[in-house]
């Protein structure tokens, strides 16, 4: 008798013990009938915010965006001793909790099921109990310098030191110059909570501006995310801003938070509220989410993945990654940090396709030893690209700031920077951002399995969107040539005119123009009118060259577009008429007009235009046949040249340059 209860209590161990005991399953749907949502009214189930991404980058609303049916949903909630956890649209499944068998029997009896399957133990149940997998990422305490570095009085922000080599590495400090610092854009945060966010100094600002603008913790189900400082710590480095110490990469950004891992536990299930997690992202309206969680073990070894499954479209978390950058967001994920290790692959959902995973390097560029290895396993090129993540600035719960080691801090660092980068250029889309980041990259031409395109320099994916955003138009009437150019600037750029004409080898500069004022980059419009008298007729070409800095330190122009037509009129050739000023150049005040015809005008305008094309002096002359000399307006022209245009009523007689020392 005793031996039979000891071999039952001994199988009763091997069966609690067993991989293949769980108390929270996945529920997956065979379909979405019944719906009562439908596609046509896709605001009953996305914010207007969503809808309109959809509608600027031309993504249809599909099956997908539809939610999981909602009478699936209440009869899997009134069977006896299951409780309800969330729902994924996307994946078109739910997850429950429940210890009956029945009830297990009851949910796969039901019509609309394809599946039934364990997804993890009890919620803080391990059938292996380990260290919280954050505690790898080392974290220390910090002693900023407050005093602003030699060379940075230019900058928009007081980083300090030590925030000012984190953003330099990659140029950012150019996008916060120029007005890019997040405003608009709204960031989704999906990780394991955010200790004290509403009371550490870090965070003065996103609170006081109220940059939050929701919560969520999908693993509770409730919206207090107060579970663990590593999403604080991520945070910290997006949103951040203590002058002369710690400045985030994108600190006037709005964020929503969402907890979807259970940090003192690794299962599947939170792979499943990362979708969810997702899904809420986007029917927010959230242009980026960035994400510092990754997937490859877990407490129960029979749910590991294989390096074979990271294939960007096996499990879950890489399926929602690439649904969402499908929904138009640009997905920032932490490549891992299993690099030191036997296992030294990334994790998933950074193996997912159309997303940037971010390995992790100093702010001298090395790469950290534990920053994981690519590809994928399908070979893509991972990680995209490397950020800062060894001795990375962080807040601390203890309310200073410290420094941490991880993906998980190169992943934020890298997704502040992609959101002030895309404020720029709303015109395009996720995928766009992506590629400019990509070519940005200092390993581009040769990219690897440590940091893959390398580390990226905003100030030339800047000017590469530059480049493809700028459009030009050339005109030419009569002797006129009108060149007219859409770009984005700042006041402290400026565009450099380049011509050449059929008699020219090569492009030479023939002037220079002012942008428009302004302190954050806009959309602008402008117009060059070009004399071409003494140009002879044929090909002509207008090369229209922007520096987008104009520091000597950091100087950086690029060519924005180029014009090119060909015209009859030779303008070169010599007529009986002449128009031409004297002195020229002029630099006392004084300057006379000489103009010689066979005729008399009795009707003669005279325009004088500066080099921006703008109307800035308007005469009315007359005269009889002959040379006749008139008196020029200089003292009221700025320093600088200028067209004169002579008619007879309407009809040209010429044009001379006058140069205003």
């Amino acid at each position: 008798m005793k031996q039979s209860s000891l071999l039952l209590f001994s199988l009763f161990c091997i069966l609690v013990q067993s991989p293949a005991q769980f108390t929270r399953y996945i529920v997956k749907f065979k379909d979405k009938g019944n719906s009562s949502f439908t596609l046509s009214n896709p605001i009953a189930y996305l914010s207007q915010r969503a809808i309109d991404r959809r509608s600027r980058y031309n993504i249809s609303i599909d099956s997908s965006d539809l939610p999981v049916t909602a009478s699936y949903i209440s009869q899997i909630k009134n069977i006896t001793n299951v409780t309800f956890l969330n729902a994924s649209k996307w994946l078109n499944a739910v997850t429950i909790q429940t210890s009956d068998p029945t009830a297990i029997t009851a949910i796969n009896s039901l019509p609309f099921v394809k599946s039934v399957n364990g997804i993890a133990a009890r919620a803080g149940q391990k059938n292996n109990p380990t260290t919280d997998k954050f505690d790898l990422e080392t974290k220390s305490s910090f002693i900023p310098t407050a005093n602003r570095p030699t060379g940075t009085e230019g900058d928009y922000y007081n980083y300090g030191a030590a925030s000012l080599a984190e953003i330099n590495l990659h140029n950012g400090q150019f996008l916060h110059n120029i007005g890019l610092r997040g405003q608009n854009m709204q960031i989704a945060i999906l990780d394991a909570g955010f200790t004290n966010y509403t009371s550490l100094k870090a965070f003065d600002s996103i609170n006081a501006n109220g940059q939050v603008l929701g919560t969520w913790d999908f693993v509770t189900g409730n919206a207090d995310v107060n579970d663990h400082n590593h999403g604080m710590e991520c945070l910290s480095i997006i949103g951040g801003n203590i002058p002369g110490q710690f400045i985030g990469k994108a600190p006037k950004a709005n964020f929503y938070l969402y907890r979807t891992e259970d940090a003192p536990t690794e299962y599947p299930i939170e792979e499943f509220n990362w979708a969810c997690g997702a899904e809420k992202s986007d029917s927010t309206g959230a242009d980026v989410i960035s994400t510092s969680l990754g997937y490859t073990q877990f407490d129960n070894p029979s749910l590991d993945h294989t390096y074979a499954d990271l294939n960007g479209k096996t499990t879950m978390a890489a399926i929602a990654a690439t649904m969402a950058a499908r929904k138009g967001i640009l997905v920032f994920a932490a490549n891992g940090n299993d690099g030191a290790k036997a296992w030294h692959y990334l994790g998933t959902p950074a193996d997912a396709d159309s997303i940037l995973s971010v390995g992790a390097v100093n702010t001298g560029g090395n790469v950290g030893t534990f920053s994981s290895y690519g590809p994928s396993s399908d070979g893509r090129v991972k990680p995209d690209v490397a950020s800062i993540g060894v001795s990375a600035l962080i807040e601390l719960p203890s309310n200073t700031v410290g420094t941490g080691n991880g993906t998980s801090f190169a992943c934020p660092n890298m997704a502040g920077l992609g959101t002030c980068l895309w404020q720029g250029f709303p015109e395009f889309n996720n995928q766009k951002i992506i590629k400019a980041i990509q070519k940005a990259g200092n390993n581009f031409a040769t990219p690897d399995d440590r940091i893959g395109y390398g580390i990226p320099d905003m100030k030339i994916a800047f000017a590469g969107l530059l480049t493809d955003f700028a459009t030009s138009s050339l005109s030419i009437n009569n002797c006129t040539a009108t060149l007219q150019w859409v770009s984005k600037d700042v006041s402290t750029m400026k565009y450099e005119i380049e011509r050449k004409t059929a008699a020219d080898t090569a492009f030479s500069k023939i002037a220079e123009v002012n942008p428009q004022p302004g302190a954050l980059l806009s959309n602008h419009t402008y117009q060059f009118v070009n004399d071409l008298t003494d140009v002879a007729n044929g090909n002509i070409f207008y090369r229209i060259r922007q520096v987008i800095d104009t520091s000597s330190a950091g100087f950086k122009s690029v060519y924005i577009d180029t014009s090119g037509t060909s015209f009859t009129t030779d303008c070169s050739l010599v007529t009986g008429d002449k128009v031409y000023a004297i002195p020229n150049p002029t630099s006392n005040g004084q300057a006379k007009l000489v103009i010689e015809t066979t005729y008399p005008v009795p009707n003669m305008p005279v325009a004088i235009y500066d080099m921006k094309g703008s109307l800035v002096v308007k005469m009315a002359e007359s005269k009889a046949a002959g040379r006749t000399i008139f008196d020029l307006p200089v003292s009221r022209l700025s320093k600088g040249k200028y067209i004169i245009k002579v008619y007879n009523n309407k009809k040209p007689i010429g044009t001379a340059a006058l140069l205003n020392l």
